[in-house]
């Protein structure tokens, strides 16, 4: 299966930052709290500085390659790649969270994604059926065990060729985008796609950024998962698949060892696993 358009980066780069600048975020943060990341950050970039010996041309082809970015729409992807996993594991140790470990987003999450019941088949094109088939199970939980009834599952991950719906042309709007509605007891079971490893849009300068040092574009294959109940802390996690391509070296360094699915695939041909979640109350 080919895309009758292939999308370029700055395509998919755009896409992510309307969606971002569609949302319009702010933060409680005062004046001395920001004044002390700052010339934290400053005072870091300026030991790098110091440390290498920056040139005149490295730093004016630094500014080139700024600009760059940011007319390719590229910061999102370029933030959720290098910089996400890091505030994801801060912000993880700092809440001292005790359930399912979280993962970063990524730029490729949309909201409302339509609601499907807790045993369903994600939507997928009739040529996706031809694909590896992935049977997901599991449970959402609270920390004793209990299950949550009617949590949701958000789930969103790529096709056969590694493409997004809503990122890539010639997709429909919600192909392998749904959000599951948990049964009484919180158990969930999705029919989908055996998602691929794919290369994160590198024609444009985030790919030359990796291409400056010698690195790659690919991403291990993974689903991407939001999973919420009323009362509790949401977790944003992606699951791997053990063996797969590029778990050592994930461009995006998100990876952990809690992430890692071992599918076994049945005679039917199906790849079945099972993954329950359990969530974190929120502070009274």
């Amino acid at each position: 299966m080919t895309l009758e358009h292939t999308p370029s980066a700055q395509g998919s780069g755009s896409a992510a930052t309307e969606k971002f600048k569609s949302e319009r975020v702010s933060s409680d943060t005062t004046k001395e709290r920001a004044a002390a990341i700052y010339q934290d950050l400053l005072n870091g970039v300026g030991d790098v500085i110091r440390k290498h010996e920056v040139t005149y041309d490295e730093y004016n082809v630094f500014k080139q390659w700024l600009i760059d970015v940011g007319e390719g729409g590229e910061w999102p992807l370029f933030c959720d790649v290098f910089v996400e996993h890091h505030i994801e594991e801060v912000n993880y140790q700092r809440h001292e969270f005790k359930g399912t470990k979280g993962s970063i987003e990524g730029p490729y999450y949309v909201p409302n994604a339509p609601q499907l019941p807790s045993v369903t088949t994600m939507p997928m094109r009739e040529e996706d059926l031809s694909a590896p088939q992935l049977v997901f199970s599991g449970q959402v939980t609270d920390l004793e065990g209990k299950g949550l009834a009617g949590a949701h599952v958000e789930m969103w991950s790529n096709d056969a060729d590694g493409y997004y719906s809503q990122f890539a042309p010639d997709i429909p709007e919600w192909n392998l985008r749904g959000t599951i509605v948990a049964d009484d007891d919180g158990n969930f079971s999705i029919t989908t796609l055996y998602p691929v490893p794919y290369r994160i849009p590198h024609d444009g300068p985030t790919g030359a950024f990796i291409e400056s040092y010698g690195g790659h574009p690919w991403r291990p294959a993974h689903l991407h998962l939001l999973v919420s109940h009323p009362g509790y802390n949401g977790i944003i996690t992606q699951l791997y698949f053990n063996e797969g391509d590029y778990i050592n070296d994930d461009v995006a360094s998100a990876v952990k060892p809690e992430l890692i699915l071992n599918p076994k695939k049945g005679d039917d041909g199906l790849h079945r696993v099972n993954y329950d979640f359990v969530l974190d109350p929120k502070p009274e």
